[in-house]
Order: C-alpha cells, then structure tokens, then sequence
C-alpha cells in the first residue's frame, strides 16, 4: 500500500477527504455540526477538495499537507447548497432531505452563515496572503452569480454569454478558487498559479453545463434532486438557451406558455421540444469546447501523475 503522502489517483484523494471529514470536521454549535454532518453523509463528488489536493501535486507539494484546505472548499459548497435550497424551496438534495426540510429555513440560513464565519475565521487564522483574499472574491462572485440567476428566471431571450458568466459566477468561481489555492500552498510559480486556476474556471464552467443537461436527461434517483427541476424553477439554462437560438416560434410559444402557466406536468414536452430543437447536442458540444480549454490551461504544469488526474476527471465530463 502506497503511503499516504503519495496519493496520485482521483478516487485515493477522495478516500482521503472522506475519512478527514469523518475524523475531524467539528464546529461549535452541535446543531450546525450535525447539519452539516448529515449533508455530508449523503455523498457528493468531491471535486472541489480533489482538484485543490491535485492542483498542490501538481506543482511538487504533498496531498496529506493540505487537507484542511481542501476541506474548505468543500464546506464552501455545502453552505451555499445549504442556502440554495432555502432560496429554491427544495425538497431533496444528493438523496435526502434538504435541510430546510428537517431543520426549517431560519436554522438553516443561520447555518449556512455560521460555517461561511466559522470557514473564514480558520482560513484567516492559519493561511497567508492571498488564499483569504480569494475565497472572499470568490464568495462574492458565488452570491453575485445566484442574484443574476435569479434576475434571469423566465427570460427566453438570455444570451449565451450572460448564462456563461453567470456558470463563471455560481459555479466555477470555486473551482478556479481551488485549484490556485492548492496550487499556491503547493509551492506553485506565478505561471503555475495562473495556469490551474484557469483550468479551475474552465472546468468549472463545462462541469455547470454538464450539470444543466443531466437535469434533463438524467433520472431523479442518480441526479439526488428531482428531474426537469431547472424548469420547474424556470431557469434558462443552456440546452433551452441553444434550442430556442435553433428552434422556431412554435416551440418558443409552447415554451413561454409553459413558463406562464406552471403547468410541470408539460416538461416531459418541453425536454423532448428541447432534445428535437438540437439543444442537447449543441450543449454536448459546448461542454466539449470547455473541456478542451481546460486541458489546454494545463500546458504549462510539468508531466505529473497529478496532471493526468486532472486531465481523467476533465474529460469525464464528456461521458
């Protein structure tokens, strides 16, 4: 059995950030504890924590010394799901019930505002400049990129570069976060730096458009949420964005009048409208795009094992 300071492969990193959490993860309010606890539990992929032990391997550092880290940005994503499903009225999340759901909305966006705090207090207690300064521009970009979501609830006419910012926003601020982090506290060069966190967007963007298309072609039981859910809260994501660019205006006028009348038993239609009118293909191919940019972010990182796991988890998106 390898030591653990040498963990190269995806699924060893995430066996690793499994076990951290289990052993170590405690706040001082047992409630939050046990809520977070439990969102935990219910699984996750554990990109975020993967990709900053990744990207300090990939500039000569050791997993085992940035665990905390990762753990960061994991929580990071746990609190703003935690929010999310207060702001979404959720009912389920990865499988179980959201937490609002068992813990009611008030103590949940307490919640989620606690471990942001109780996040930022460790972060600026043990990490130097500008891993701080980061994750606060990032929390920033996260909320900004949620309010223009919601801006664009309903809006058919949303162009493919405001979705796109708004993903950059949301959704691969994080991942971008991740990466340069892992990659400064792995002793990476500026170049270096600049390189993963670029990955880390691109990535992040091609893994928000793979999300938006699994929620339309995907089950309720392997998504954790249920199915169609993004037009139920009539969100313009970008297979409905590229086959309204394709479709013509009956489709469009089967959409708006959906939209109008909340009328959820029509989305089986509008996912096969959506499937007819080429806006599933047109976002595989957009995700591909993406995935070619992350890889190509990559040219400057040296031919570690770390970089080739970074490479499997980015193409997998294509899958």
């Amino acid at each position: 059995m390898r030591a653990i300071d040498s963990v190269r492969t995806a699924d060893d990193l995430q066996a690793l950030v499994e076990r951290f959490f289990r052993a170590t993860f405690s706040t001082d309010n047992p409630v939050i504890t046990e809520a977070v606890k439990r969102m935990l539990a219910a699984g996750g992929k554990r990109l975020r924590p993967r990709i900053t032990l990744l990207a300090a391997e990939a500039c000569g550092g050791k997993a085992i010394e940035h665990l905390h880290l990762a753990a960061y940005m994991e929580l990071i994503h746990v609190a703003t799901l935690i929010h999310d499903d207060v702001v979404d009225n959720a009912a389920t999340r990865r499988g179980v019930n959201a937490t609002a759901v068992d813990y009611g909305n008030r103590v949940s966006v307490l919640a989620g505002d606690y471990l942001f705090a109780w996040i930022f207090k460790n972060v600026t207690l043990n990490y130097p400049h500008p891993i701080p300064n980061v994750l606060s521009a990032t929390l920033a970009d996260i909320c900004d990129g949620e309010v223009l979501q919601l801006q664009a609830l309903g809006n058919l006419d949303l162009p493919l570069d405001t979705y796109v910012e708004i993903a950059r926003k949301k959704t691969a601020s994080l991942f971008a976060a991740s990466a340069q982090c892992g990659a400064t506290m792995g002793g990476g060069n500026a170049t270096e730096v600049a390189a993963l966190r670029d990955f880390g967007e691109c990535f992040g963007i091609a893994f928000q458009m793979k999300d938006d298309l699994l929620d339309m072609t995907a089950d309720e039981r392997s998504l954790g949420k249920p199915a169609g859910n993004d037009l139920t809260e009539r969100k313009t994501t970008i297979p409905l964005i590229a086959a309204l660019a394709s479709g013509g205006g009956r489709f469009r006028a089967q959409v708006r009048r959906f939209y109008d009348t909340a009328a959820n038993d029509a989305i089986p239609a509008i996912v096969d409208g959506i499937e007819r009118e080429g806006g599933l293909a047109a976002t595989r191919a957009q995700i591909g795009r993406f995935v070619e940019r992350a890889k190509s972010a990559l040219e400057p990182i040296a031919a570690r094992a770390a970089k080739r796991e970074l490479i499997r988890l980015t193409e997998a998106l294509q899958s």
